[in-house]
This record gives C-alpha cells, structure tokens and sequence, in this order.
C-alpha cells in the first residue's frame, strides 16, 4: 500500500537571522524567522510525511509555544517523522521539494541539500529531487519578503506492525 503526504511551509525573511534550506546554511544576511531554525524545506518534509500518516502536522508534534524547540535543528523534526513513519511499517519511496525564493540563486547549494535530506532520509540519493525558482519579482515572495517550499512524499507499506 502506498500513501501520498504535501506539505507546503512559507516564512518571512528577516535580518539577523541564519539561513537554512535543507539542513544547509546559506550564504545570505537574511534569515527565516521562525521558532525553530525555520528550515522551510525541512519543515514541508516533516509535514508531508505527517500528512502521509494522518498524523497531525507540525504544529500538533512541535508547538512553538514550546521553548525546547526555540532554535532547534529542523533536521531534529525530520528524524522524529521518518521514525514514524518506519514505527508505521513504510518506507520512503522518493520526496520531491520545490523552493520559492527571490535571492541568493539557489542552483551550487542543490546537490548538498539532497545529499544532506537523502542521509537525513536514510535513502539513496537519487529518491531525493530539490528544486528552486523565484517568483518573477511578483507577490510577497517575488520582492524577497519571504520565501516557501513545497513538498510531495511517497512512501510504501512494507512491514505488518
């Protein structure tokens, strides 16, 4: 049996802050202002694989009225789902991300964004696809206020529990 979870996380860009996008500091004076790392990549990935077991989403695991999460490493929230899902009886059968944001041109950071969600995933690399587009100068996230991933999950049925 297979399950299918989306997920989709958008943050607001703001000074002072470090920028992460799948487990991957990047380059760039501005940050995700969140409770947690504010890895919206890694946070649509944790909340597809919710999605995918009808668990609730991230808010429901990790409230950020929670000061235990304040800064936390979102990769921290990925190996909480992906237990889940393996406590469930699936396995990950291939993520696809999509990234949103103006600056800085995303293209060299890639190849280290899946390679860190495919060990992350304990998957092999080629079940991982990241990708990034801008906005063409148009809304919220086309004038850099903030930027936004996306993310489909599927993962397959392949023990009893």
């Amino acid at each position: 049996m297979y399950r299918i979870g989306y997920s989709r996380d958008i943050h607001r860009l703001v000074l002072g802050r470090a920028l992460f996008l799948g487990g991957i500091q990047i380059d760039h004076p501005l940050g995700f202002e969140a409770h947690s790392d504010g890895d919206i990549v890694l946070h649509a990935l944790t909340e597809a694989m919710f999605g995918a077991l009808a668990i609730g989403d991230l808010g429901t695991h990790f409230p950020n009225t929670d000061e235990q999460y304040r800064n936390k490493a979102s990769s921290y929230f990925v190996s909480y789902a992906l237990a889940k899902v393996k406590e469930n009886g699936y396995d990950i059968c291939n993520v696809d991300i999509s990234i949103t944001l103006e600056e800085p041109r995303l293209s060299p950071y890639i190849p280290l964004m899946v390679k860190n969600i495919a060990k992350l995933l304990q998957v092999d690399a080629d079940r991982v696809s990241v990708k990034a587009g801008t906005n063409e100068g148009l809304g919220y996230l086309g004038t850099g206020k903030a930027g936004e991933a996306t993310c489909i999950v599927l993962i397959e049925k392949t023990r009893i529990n």
